[in-house]
């Protein structure tokens, strides 16, 4: 009887959560989401992190051949951002590379002192817009079927999970969009301000880029984990990447890819102009100087 009764409160929840789901359209979910995801980009965008790449290249069997880890500090010198290499495997680099590195950077912010208004505003905006990015993701109401699948509680957040299909008669308005029609996705969006908190994509159909260059095979997949920093803006925390391509004719690739973000800090508009540090503490010097540097 013990066990009948567990049944019946069992069957009784999962009816009422069914009815609860049934009731939330998951296609106006998404379309909170894309538009809270625009203006969680005004904010994000203002944002300098470190990001750590742990890279992978596998045999046909599995076994790792080759291993690499890669740490970057992403800056926004003249307001647009640059990627600078500051560590090799977690070790500092050899004096030469960071000799070559802070040349680099400091060659980079002289070409962008040397723009005309013109070039510069060009540039700025090109980095306000981030077409690239933003089309598509404009595109995604559009692109796929949409089924809520669940709830649940994602690191303190109170979280929908939602299932994105794609639609196959959908002609795609970007390039990257198109992309669209080989991929299945699930997205967790927040309860109370529609951020997305994680979003997961596989390749269901196989992916081709360009006449016999690159294919990625259906099965891979990745997986972006966001964090809320500082109350008020959500950014990348971890991604994740499994896939298998084949390079031209004959090459095949199979590869494990995590990325790391972290120590966020906010640069002010008027901040942003600034000298090419020196030395191997350039990292630390530059976020410890800003107050509002966190980890998400």
């Amino acid at each position: 009887m013990r066990i009948l009764r567990n049944l019946r409160v069992v069957l009784l929840g999962l009816a009422c959560t069914t009815a609860l789901l049934a009731q939330v359209d998951a296609r106006e979910i998404m379309r909170h989401a894309v538009a809270a995801g625009a203006s969680n980009w005004r904010i994000a965008r203002n944002y300098a992190f470190l990001q750590r790449v742990d890279l992978r290249r596998l045999d046909a069997q599995g076994r790792v051949r080759v291993s690499e880890v890669r740490t970057y500090e992403v800056t926004l010198p003249e307001g647009t951002p640059y990627r600078q290499l500051v560590l090799r495997d977690d070790r500092p680099l050899l004096a030469s590379e960071e000799k070559r590195e802070r040349e680099r950077l400091a060659k980079s912010i002289a070409e962008r002192r040397q723009e005309t208004a013109a070039e510069r505003a060009k540039r700025l905006s090109a980095y306000d817009s981030r077409d690239w990015q933003r089309e598509p993701w404009q595109e995604l109401l559009d692109a796929f079927e949409f089924r809520l699948v669940g709830q649940e509680r994602l690191e303190g957040h109170d979280v929908f999970i939602v299932e994105a299909m794609p639609r196959q008669e959908y002609q795609p308005r970007s390039p990257t969009a198109r992309l669209f029609r080989s991929l299945k996705g699930r997205f967790w969006v927040g309860q109370r301000d529609y951020q997305l908190a994680r979003v997961e994509a596989e390749v269901i159909d196989t992916i081709s880029v360009g006449v016999f260059l690159v294919r990625v095979a259906k099965g891979s997949r990745a997986t972006l984990e966001l964090a809320c920093v500082g109350d008020r803006v959500w950014l990348p925390d971890r991604l994740q990447v499994f896939a298998s391509a084949r390079l031209g004719l004959f090459t095949a690739l199979r590869i494990e890819q995590s990325v790391h973000y972290s120590r966020y800090a906010e640069v002010a508009a008027d901040a942003r102009t600034i000298q090419p540090a020196e030395g191997p503490d350039t990292l630390n010097a530059t976020l410890n100087r800003s107050p509002k540097a966190v980890s998400p």
